[in-house]
């Protein structure tokens, strides 16, 4: 029966729920993508005056203007917090596309790094990803008590998930980051997504919880509660940690559609193993979630390549010398083009 392209299916699958996550989702990718510009003019006005947080510096903690973006991007946090409440996280976590755009927008214009027309193009690809994403997502799981959550997050396959990520996650921080974390942006987007996927699966398991106390069905009397509480604590500090040393060594533009499509896919694959999102769904739904999704992947390369191009000089080569992000801060007038791989400047301009 082909109900997946009928219109009363899409009805079905905006319920009031899903609409009121929706609309959480949206307002927190504003608040996060102008919170990346505060944040980054934060940043580098306290790497200024003291040791940068991509160097291991916490000057950052007393600079007003980092913390007018934390607080930016905590509202954000919240509201999207609220989302993972009443929407599955296949609906939820793609709308954070349009926190890249935003970020992307407000880096060219107010940190002058340059955003190329074909970049305009990738936001639109993101967009259009996100939308076929969201006009395809499953209808919330019907779920009446916090310990249900935990049975879930107990079964084998995502036990096995998470082991995996906990893992990958420490050979990152204590191998790789201090051997590759100032020339290789993916070493702390790395941690940042992989952490960032558990943060959600037991962020939707807490909103849950509260959702349900609030309704009158008290969930704070259950230990998985403040067991979900705890990993919540930990994962967000965590993140936060290792996506300031990313801002402060890499582009905005840059560091963003990476985080977010590594973040995206993983909290996809954890939230399809954990909540078993696509068993209520057609196989049409599914291939259309994927090709929305390639879409979205399809728009952050091409935002991510095409910051090496400016306008009437195409794409430069990319063997060419980069200077590195902070050479403005020594006097030096270079570009902003920073690859995926921070080049060593071993020779003099």
């Amino acid at each position: 029966m082909a109900t997946s392209s009928n219109p009363s299916s899409w009805r079905e699958g905006m319920s009031s729920d899903n609409i009121k996550g929706l609309v959480l989702a949206l307002s927190s990718s504003f608040f996060i993508g102008a919170s990346f510009i505060v944040k980054k003019k934060g940043l580098k006005k306290a790497g200024a005056s003291g040791i940068r947080a991509g160097s291991g510096g916490y000057s950052y903690l007393y600079e007003p203007l980092w913390w007018v973006g934390m607080i930016t991007m905590i509202v954000g946090e919240i509201a999207n917090f609220a989302a993972y409440a009443f929407a599955p996280a296949l609906l939820v976590t793609p709308l954070g596309a349009l926190s890249i755009i935003i970020s992307a927008a407000l880096a060219h214009i107010i940190l002058r790094e340059r955003l190329h027309i074909f970049g305009v193009l990738g936001c639109a690809l993101c967009v259009v990803g996100s939308t076929t994403i969201v006009l395809h997502a499953p209808q919330e799981r019907e779920i009446g008590s916090v310990t249900e959550v935990w049975d879930l997050a107990m079964e084998p396959a995502f036990l096995f998930y998470a082991a995996l990520v906990i893992t990958a996650a420490f050979v990152l921080i204590f191998h790789f980051i201090p051997l590759y974390g100032q020339t290789h942006i993916m070493v702390y987007i790395g941690v940042c997504s992989l952490v960032g996927s558990l943060s959600v699966m037991s962020v939707k398991a807490l909103g849950i919880a509260i959702k349900l106390t609030l309704s009158g069905m008290n969930q704070l009397i259950y230990p998985q509660t403040w067991v979900f509480t705890l990993v919540v604590t930990v994962c967000v500090l965590t993140q936060m940690n290792y996506l300031n040393k990313a801002l402060d060594t890499f582009n905005t533009a840059v560091v963003s559609p990476i985080y977010y499509v590594m973040f995206t896919t993983l909290t996809i694959v954890a939230s399809v193993i954990m909540f078993k999102d696509w068993d209520r769904q057609s196989p049409t739904q599914v291939i259309t979630e994927i090709c929305g999704f390639v879409a979205i992947l399809s728009g952050t390369f091409l935002l991510h390549r095409t910051k090496d191009m400016t306008d009437g000089h195409g794409l430069q080569s990319s063997s060419s010398i980069r200077l590195p992000k902070h050479s403005e801060e020594d006097g030096f007038d270079g570009g902003e083009g920073i690859p995926l791989r921070r080049q060593e400047t071993s020779r003099s301009p």
